[in-house]
């Protein structure tokens, strides 16, 4: 009995070890070729956390000139990736992106097409129960690369009137609750001024500052995972996702980048007992970090994950009729 009991310390200490290992990455170029320089796909079937998993990410180099960072979105209406593939003249690389509305197909999150934004955030989230007659009004998270081909995650403002988004590089702690359905953009960037700084010690407030973000490229999604490389999940600030949702296993998609100027672009396969059960959003982020990036975001996940490299899937779509029509993408081209 007392020669057991070490045993079996050591047995949960030995699991418990592996299931923070850091994930094996395999190169898996030779799949999707022909591939040009800067440009990588990487697979990992590695258990997660005692769980069978499949996921994939694609690098890409942002300095690298003959690479063309782009979003594509349509009107009131859905594709396939795969469609999507075709009407862009086969891209390299081809990744769903923004939440959307399945009653009238439109985007949920900003989306900015050579510098000019076609997509914009939703501002209002009306609540429930004994507060059904308020709303709520949060901040919501994109990912964006500039004309000098550097990589951003911000706290967008964004306004139909507006030429450019507006960015915070901190979250709101407490988004405003009211019972206004609709704010004006000169009321949200007055009001929602304060934001915990977590970095200190005790409770501080810092003023907002919002600033034109003059974007090339950007697609909207959330929340933010990564800060400072760091997991670090604004999914509170953000309300995206009620409860205990933060901690339910699904498809993922998500985009962050590295110190050294690299773009990360990974899915995670998902709802696949038995083969490919998902992550959480702290498991996302951590593979994020893993990676190196400094910042990461969360974009639609579950039955939306899909990513093509060079027309061919790399995870296996969740839902039973295969890659599921959305209104926007992410997408590389070769220039």
């Amino acid at each position: 009995m007392f020669l057991f009991r070490p045993l079996l310390f050591f047995y949960f200490l030995f699991i418990k070890i592996c299931s923070i290992a850091q994930q094996k990455w395999i190169n898996v170029d030779s799949s999707f070729q022909p591939l040009p320089a800067n440009f990588h796909v990487y697979k990992t079937t590695d258990s997660l956390d005692g769980k069978p998993f499949i996921a994939y990410y694609a690098e890409a180099k942002l300095e690298d000139k003959h690479f063309n960072f782009t979003a594509d979105t349509t009107k009131n209406r859905r594709l396939t990736p795969l469609k999507f593939y075709e009407k862009n003249d086969k891209p390299l690389l081809i990744v769903n992106c923004t939440f959307f509305s399945f009653e009238t197909n439109k985007n949920l999150n900003v989306v900015i097409r050579h510098g000019k934004q076609l997509g914009y955030n939703i501002h209002t989230i009306p609540m429930k129960g004994k507060d059904t007659f308020q709303y709520r009004h949060p901040l919501a998270s994109a990912i964006g690369i500039d004309k000098n081909r550097n990589a951003d995650i911000a706290w967008l403002l964004t306004d139909s009137s507006k030429r450019f988004a507006y960015a915070s590089q901190l979250s709101i702690s407490k988004p405003i609750k009211d019972f206004v359905q609709t704010h004006s953009f000169r009321f949200l960037k007055k009001y929602l001024w304060y934001a915990y700084d977590g970095s200190v010690i005790g409770v501080m407030y810092r003023r907002l500052d919002f600033k034109k973000w003059k974007m090339q490229t950007a697609v909207g999604g959330g929340p933010v995972i990564v800060q400072n490389g760091q997991v670090n999940i604004t999914n509170n600030e953000e309300l995206k996702f009620a409860g205990k949702a933060i901690d339910d296993k699904h498809p993922r998609t998500g985009m962050g980048y590295t110190g050294d100027g690299r773009l990360i672009i990974m899915v995670i396969e998902g709802r696949h007992p038995g083969i490919a059960e998902g992550a959480t959003l702290t498991q996302e982020a951590r593979l994020f970090k893993d990676i190196g990036c400094i910042e990461a975001l969360n974009l639609d996940g579950g039955g939306s994950s899909c990513m093509l490299v060079n027309g061919k899937e790399t995870i296996k779509p969740s839902d039973k009729v295969g890659q599921r029509p959305v209104p926007a993408v992410f997408l590389i081209n070769r220039n």
